[in-house]
């Protein structure tokens, strides 16, 4: 068995960077190249990090190469995942996958006839607090769960991004830039979801950019800022799932799950970390103690304070699986049905009507302290 899989990263944007901070501390993988549309922006990340700049066709075609990880934006994520899948090389996506089911399910009958594995962020739910919760849920601290709610609310991303023009476009929008992290982790608590509905809205047509260097500029909203859905899962759960970018305050939990014995309080599922709360029958809430995970430890320094970034975790246990001929967590099922889910509730809001899910998948296997211990390479 190799004891690493070379990796190189198509698209050298902010999210690459911290890929390539973090790919050391995993096993099973190694950084060896990057490539972007524009070379310059290659060949600065590739001096940053003592890396191999490559075109995209020259990154493809290097046979030290194994996993291609796409970084480029989602409206190119189906077809970068394509050339890499035709080349015969392992892909490992950002969120979302991709924009539309068909192309997932495309991507997943290539991959299949190449024999190559597909895998995609977001990789969040292994850490720490949500794979306590997940424990608790195993071990039928709750009961079952039969509802719960989520939201993601604030007020959008002009204010800060310096070209937000993408999340006001269709294939933005906060179900799709922000809603893997909150779907993924319901799938993995709860399991698959079977139809969806959903009302939706654009409430500001027109948005001002007040970030440098285009403040003043006006962008047309071309897709929902504002969806409330519901979500049925094939064991009968039902939950609330809100997200809008027209919320200027919101004092809603990330999310809560309610089970037939207890609740659960839990973290905004975009980080790794942060405070689980927990309460049996009449029983007081209660902040839980930290999990002895390493994925709840803080490593980063955040505007907030310190938190727990992993992100990376999820393409070190793919390598890590295809070299150990088992499942890989964060798999191209989940991601796909995550897709499913979406899109579905995306397409109830301008229907009206719910969505029955085209795709279905297991629940990940839990990352267990023991199992996150196992993905970290060795400290120096």
């Amino acid at each position: 068995m190799a004891r690493k899989l070379g990796v190189g990263v198509i698209g050298c944007g902010n999210i690459s960077k911290t890929y390539f901070k973090h790919a050391p501390e995993f096993k099973g993988i190694e950084m060896r190249a990057c490539a972007d549309i524009n070379m310059d922006a290659a060949k600065a990340r590739a001096k940053e990090f003592k890396l191999r700049a490559e075109t995209v066709e020259g990154l493809l075609a290097s046979d030290d190469i194994d996993i291609v990880v796409n970084l480029t934006i989602p409206a190119v994520h189906y077809e970068v995942s394509r050339q890499a899948i035709e080349a015969g090389k392992h892909v490992y996506s950002e969120k979302p996958f991709v924009l539309a089911i068909k192309d997932g399910l495309d991507l997943k009958k290539r991959a299949d006839k190449k024999g190559v594995r597909i895998g995609s962020a977001p990789d969040t739910f292994l850490g720490g607090s949500h794979q306590l919760a997940r424990h608790l849920i195993d071990t039928g601290k709750l009961g079952r769960i039969t509802s719960g709610t989520c939201h993601v609310m604030s007020h959008g991303m002009e204010h800060w991004h310096p070209n937000p023009d993408f999340f006001f476009q269709p294939g933005g929008g906060p179900i799709l830039d922000l809603g893997p992290y909150y779907i993924a982790n319901l799938v993995q608590l709860i399991g698959p979801v079977a139809r969806v509905a959903a009302l939706s809205s654009i409430p500001a047509k027109e948005r001002t950019i007040l970030s440098k260097p285009r403040a003043g500029e006006k962008i047309l909203v071309t897709t929902p800022t504002t969806i409330l859905a519901l979500m049925e899962f094939e064991n009968g759960a039902v939950f609330t799932f809100n997200a809008s970018w027209d919320v200027w305050n919101s004092g809603h939990a990330p999310m809560e799950l309610y089970g037939e014995q207890g609740t659960i309080h839990m973290p905004d599922p975009n980080f790794f970390g942060g405070d689980l709360s927990y309460t049996r029958g009449e029983k007081p809430v209660k902040t839980l103690p930290k999990w002895d995970h390493p994925f709840s430890v803080a490593n980063e320094k955040h505007p907030h304070g310190m938190m727990a970034n992993y992100r990376t975790a999820g393409l070190a246990d793919m390598a890590l699986a295809i070299m150990q001929g088992r499942p890989h967590r964060c798999s191209l099922e989940l991601a796909n049905h995550v897709i499913d889910i979406m899109t579905g509730i995306l397409k109830s809001g301008e229907t009206k009507k719910f969505v029955e899910m085209q795709t279905t998948c297991e629940r990940p296997e839990p990352l267990g302290p023991a199992a996150a211990r196992g993905l970290l390479a060795p400290s120096k």
